[in-house]
């Protein structure tokens, strides 16, 4: 397995996926569903955000990782996380998340935010093991949410 930056044309090939997951959303593994999985809402969100991977196996894609910066700088959030279930538990997320914080804090920025549904503990357990803590709680277009946040450094 690879990663490497996505493209916006990654995006049919990465609804593909998602949908011989039988999943509804590539943020599904923490419950939220905030990006569109047709070739269009992909496409969409990989082009408008600052740092989009993709991981691949000779089968294609395995694992996706969209994060984008605060207008500030100092903050980026981590917008989309998405393992295939046949290759959870084979360090495909930890993976993405360390292409990630890589990328952030080569452009400065401190701090990686993500929010994640209050009725889904194994994502809380997820972020939390991995170095991730709560910052506050509040509503999102899922219902309630806790925002987490780590030292973007520590995930390297």
């Amino acid at each position: 397995m690879h990663v490497r930056a996505a493209r916006p044309d990654d995006a049919e090939t990465l609804r593909t996926a998602v949908s011989r997951a039988r999943e509804a959303t590539v943020f599904d593994d923490i419950g939220s569903p905030l990006l569109d999985v047709s070739a269009a809402g992909v496409r969409e969100a990989a082009a408008e955000a600052e740092w989009s991977f993709l991981m691949e196996d000779p089968d294609g894609p395995v694992g996706v990782a969209i994060a984008h910066p605060d207008a500030e700088g100092s903050e980026a959030e981590l917008l989309a996380l998405w393992v295939h279930p046949s290759h959870a538990g084979e360090g495909v997320a930890e993976e993405l998340l360390s292409r990630v914080a890589s990328s952030v804090t080569d452009r400065g920025v401190d701090t990686l935010r993500a929010s994640v549904p209050a009725d889904s503990p194994g994502a809380q357990e997820f972020f939390a093991a991995h170095g991730f803590s709560t910052r506050g709680r509040r509503r999102g277009p899922a219902g309630d949410e806790s925002v987490v946040v780590v030292d973007a450094s520590e995930l390297r």
